[in-house]
């Protein structure tokens, strides 16, 4: 299994800048729904998820942790992608 980190990092970056920027305008205008806030949370904690993984797949060497953190990595990418196009 194949790993490009640094470009799906600097994707998911700039989803997650995308999202916060819309978050904060909204906020400041006092029309972000519980709904936008709750999704906002949700993609913060993956967020913060993808890069414990990201730091722990730079020191593993054993190649069954490093695939169990790369499925991990994986699953977290896809729920991440879903939520930037959910929105």
């Amino acid at each position: 299994m194949s790993w490009d980190g640094d470009a799906l990092a600097e994707q998911m970056e700039e989803a997650f800048e995308r999202q916060q920027a819309v978050a904060d305008s909204r906020a400041q205008r006092h029309t972000s729904t519980p709904e936008e806030r709750a999704r906002s949370a949700r993609f913060q904690s993956l967020r913060v998820s993808r890069s414990r993984i990201m730091e722990q797949l730079k020191l593993a060497t054993h190649p069954s942790h490093r695939a169990v953190l790369e499925r991990a990595l994986k699953s977290i990418n896809d729920q991440m992608a879903e939520d930037e196009t959910a929105s």
